[in-house]
């Protein structure tokens, strides 16, 4: 990087980082015995719901974020809710026992949908989160495309969640999958920005785990593009159990969100692949500004021991 100013670059790191928001599955959650061992008060964090889970897991478990503290970000995915009473009944039920105000609206990773519902748009139209007080909605962003979609149909999609956001009282963002790299990221931004997208981004960002287990998750989830760094280290196979901190990721992305005016991207949120714990540490570490740039650019490293 030509021009590098350690200590420009290491204010921006900490302002992207500021303020992330983390996920969280009710399994994890069963085997948590407290959150507040490893985030901080008020933090915000998704409440999945995952294939052919039951949706009152999700609720138990926002429940319990909100009792530690925590503001839950409870996911509905649309190919797993059978119905509209279901959708309505347990967005009910979940303000009846937890009371929120920002919930993730998702196509959902199932093949065939179960009930009604094939896509989050779906959700969108039935005005029923603005009915029950939602004031935040998170929609999917695809920054290295979808297995389950064409790219054309992503393109629509957003084209339509950018109108649904102009005619709901909710704040509106793109929440994406995570990412390895900044490039793909980057361009993709600059694509959709240029198609027309003003709503905000909130940026996957892989928490630390090994290679190994970051390249399972992203095979799982059809990560494209910027797997290849992942490949690349794996070809090493004593490098398989190393475990890999996104610190390149983040440095580039908050170069990018600092000096291109037009950057959508806003904020970060983690996904702890490789455990809570461990995510959480090094996030921590960051906000804190308890890490060391290499002098050379590439990437930094927390000063703290994780894990």
């Amino acid at each position: 990087m030509s021009d590098f100013d350690p200590q420009i670059v290491k204010q921006r790191i900490i302002d992207f980082m500021s303020d992330f928001t983390i996920e969280t599955t009710p399994g994890s959650a069963a085997k948590t015995p407290d959150y507040r061992v490893h985030l901080r008060p008020g933090c915000k964090i998704a409440v999945t719901f995952l294939p052919g889970s039951d949706f009152a897991d999700t609720i138990a478990t926002a429940k319990r974020l909100k009792e530690e503290g925590f503001d839950p970000m409870p996911h509905f995915a649309a190919r797993s809710i059978p119905s509209l009473s279901f959708f309505e009944d347990n967005l009910k039920r979940l303000q009846d026992e937890v009371g929120v105000d920002h919930v993730v609206a998702l196509g959902g990773a199932v093949d065939n949908p179960v009930g009604d519902f094939s896509d989050s748009m779906q959700l969108l139209e039935t005005g029923l989160f603005d009915k029950h007080g939602i004031k935040t909605i998170g929609v999917a962003g695809h920054p290295e495309g979808s297995p389950d979609i064409s790219d054309e149909g992503l393109k629509q999609a957003l084209t339509w969640k950018n109108s649904f956001a102009e005619k709901t009282d909710a704040y509106v963002y793109i929440a994406t999958q995570f990412c390895f790299e900044a490039e793909p990221v980057i361009a993709w931004d600059k694509r959709i920005n240029a198609e027309g997208n003003t709503l905000p981004i909130h940026i996957g960002v892989p928490g630390l785990a090994t290679i190994k287990t970051l390249i399972a998750h992203a095979k799982a989830c059809g990560v494209g593009p910027s797997m290849r760094v992942l490949t690349r280290q794996a070809k090493n196979i004593a490098k398989l159990m190393t475990v890999n901190a996104p610190d390149q990721l983040v440095m580039d992305l908050a170069n990018y969100a600092a000096t291109d005016p037009n950057c959508g991207i806003k904020k970060v949120h983690m996904y702890p692949l490789g455990g809570m714990k461990k995510s959480a540490q090094w996030s921590y570490a960051v906000v804190d500004g308890d890490f060391t740039m290499d002098p050379k650019g590439k990437g930094f490293k927390v000063n703290r021991e994780i894990g």
